[in-house]
């Protein structure tokens, strides 16, 4: 992914710009473990709660992190009304998320920003890094787009970068994550039909939902991080 380490960096920047360098994070929607593995390597008193549905990921992340006491992991189905009841904290001071909401339609993604408008303690915040498409340029888009996915087949062409779809291959192959593999595409299918609203959208819904202040501080031709302040 392009600027994925970029991205990463600014995020830990405004962290640590509004919250300091021992923040209590929920890591939401959080895969792997990716945004929790750097949060930890830059500020070691952090502590992180990973959020996700999807087992094979989840598998990984606890795998990873089996041993560090400062990393929790729920389950959590980010649809359910309930799921912040799973949550080992009843406030954060931040809110970290990459490249997940996405998959979440603009109805149930307005509810979440609700839901984490009462999680987010005052003066905390809240990060979303992830595709923000302005629909009134199109022809900017589908330049970008096809420049991008180029990039990515000479990237698998050359050096053997693995897609999406062969990430999973690999993975159902596995002896430890082909179980929570089916288990995954049981829940979610080839992939979520979800959608990608423009940065203004994301900005006004934050505010309506409570947040105090919300703008980029990031962007890239194809992605932008998002800030919202409660």
């Amino acid at each position: 992914m392009p600027d994925r380490e970029e991205r990463f960096r600014v995020m830990l920047d405004m962290v640590e710009a509004t919250v300091g360098p021992g923040p209590r994070v929920l890591d939401l929607a959080c895969g792997t473990g990716s945004i929790t593995d750097r949060l930890l390597q830059r500020f070691p008193n952090a502590v992180s709660t990973g959020v996700d549905l999807d087992p094979a990921l989840l598998t990984i992340a606890r795998g990873y992190f089996c041993a560090d006491e400062r990393v929790t992991f729920v389950t959590a189905d980010l649809t359910d009304p309930g799921w912040t009841s799973k949550l080992p904290y009843g406030t954060y001071d931040a809110v970290l998320t990459a490249t997940a909401l996405h998959w979440l339609r603009g109805g149930p993604l307005a509810t979440l920003y609700g839901q984490l408008a009462g999680l987010v303690r005052d003066g905390g915040v809240f990060l979303n890094a992830d595709h923000m498409i302005d629909r009134t340029t199109p022809r900017i888009n589908a330049a970008e787009r096809a420049h991008r996915h180029a990039r990515m087949e000479r990237a698998k062409e050359k050096d053997g970068a693995v897609d999406w779809a062969r990430w999973w291959e690999l993975a159902a192959g596995d002896p430890v994550l082909a179980g929570p593999t089916a288990r995954r595409f049981e829940i979610f299918g080839e992939h979520a039909d979800g959608e990608t609203p423009s940065v203004r959208w994301h900005a006004e819904t934050l505010l309506s939902a409570g947040f105090a202040e919300a703008r980029p501080v990031w962007s890239s031709p194809c992605d932008s991080l998002l800030l919202a302040l409660k």
